[in-house]
Order: structure tokens, then C-alpha cells, then sequence
């Protein structure tokens, strides 16, 4: 990697948790240089403005999401234990030492970029999209394989999941209550049980 590749990947990684917890119109170019210790031609002669910075901070959020859950995924064999991975993951935001600071970023930018950021909006919606399908061949692997009923509608039961997962989110940002998160995954535990 070169040296500005360095620079760059550091950005990232300094400014992504910003962009998560304050969004895109809340993070400020000083945000920025503090957390990173550069300057703004520094920060800027590394990225184009502030847009190119944000998607690239999308970008590492949400893969740290990916990790997040494959990492967890890679110790289950059942295909129920494999979507309880979920319940998991999403059942600690907002505990400490969660895996993401600031919460899921797709419901995230989503809720921010819906009207402000058409190109921002644009990777979250993908991104839900793509994290729908992956959930959809999922379940559809584990009514092949007879772990789940014959009966279930893969992509209805994706979309609920989802729901339910930044339901969880939502919920504990806005009141900070953990009986919120636990009424929640209590609900996807029994939706992923009688699969």
C-alpha cells in the first residue's frame, strides 16, 4: 500500500465513526481534522470534498458491519443458527464495546440522506437491497435443505427480519431503554424459531 493509499484508508477509518453517529450534514470539516490530526488540504488532497469522504466512510462502516456478522456466521452450521447471528449482532448496538459506534449505518444514511444526498442515499438503499437478497438465498438455502418449512416465503420473511433488526436500533437510540432491544429480539428469536 502506498503512502497515500495509508492516508486515505486512515481518513476512513477516523472520520467513518463521525459520519455514523453525526451523519453527513452533522460532521463538519473540523470534525474531520480533529479526528484525524491533518489538516484540511491534507484531508482534501486526498479526497475530492466532503461527498467523496462520506461515501468512502459508508463504504468502511458498512463493511465492518459485514464482518461483523460473516465473523459470527462462520461458527454456526444450522441455517436457524447462522440467522440467529443476526439477532446477535443487532441485539448489542448500543451496549458498550458494541462493534459499531453511532448504530447500523444503512438505517443511518437511509433516515439522513433520504432528501438531502441522492448519491449517499443511493449506496444505503443498494446496500439494503443487497443485504434483503442475502438474507432471502439464506432462508431459501435452509428450506432446501428441510431445516425450514416448505411454506415460508423467503424474501417476506428478509424484509421482516430487517424491520426487526433496525426496529431494535431505532428503538434503543431513541430512548435508550433495553427492554425495547429485548422485546425486539425476543420477536425475531421466535420469528427465526418457527421458520
Amino acid at each position: 500500500m502506498s503512502k497515500a493509499e495509508r492516508t486515505k484508508e486512515f481518513i476512513i477509518q477516523k472520520t467513518a465513526p463521525i459520519f455514523n453517529k453525526k451523519g453527513y450534514a452533522g460532521t463538519s470539516l473540523s470534525d474531520m481534522t480533529e479526528a484525524t490530526g491533518l489538516t484540511k488540504g491534507s484531508i482534501y488532497g486526498n479526497f475530492a470534498d466532503k461527498d467523496e469522504v462520506a461515501l468512502a466512510a459508508f463504504a468502511y462502516n458498512s463493511s465492518l458491519m459485514g464482518v461483523a456478522v460473516r465473523t459470527e456466521m462462520a461458527k454456526r452450521s444450522s441455517y436457524r443458527d447462522k440467522l440467529m447471528v443476526y439477532a446477535d449482532v443487532y441485539g448489542n448496538f448500543g451496549a458498550v464495546g458494541s462493534s459499531l459506534e453511532g448504530g447500523c449505518p444503512i438505517l443511518n444514511t437511509i433516515t439522513e440522506a433520504d432528501d438531502t444526498h441522492p448519491q449517499l442515499k443511493a449506496r444505503a438503499v443498494d446496500a439494503l437491497m443487497a443485504w434483503k437478497e442475502r438474507l432471502t438465498a439464506l432462508i431459501g438455502e435452509g428450506i432446501k435443505a428441510g431445516e425450514f418449512r416448505g411454506d415460508v416465503d423467503a424474501e417476506e420473511t428478509a424484509v421482516t427480519m430487517i424491520a426487526l433488526l433496525e426496529g431494535i436500533v431505532l428503538f434503543v437510540k431513541a430512548t435508550g431503554k433495553q427492554t425495547h432491544r429485548r422485546f425486539l429480539v425476543n420477536s425475531l428469536t421466535r420469528l427465526i424459531k418457527e421458520l
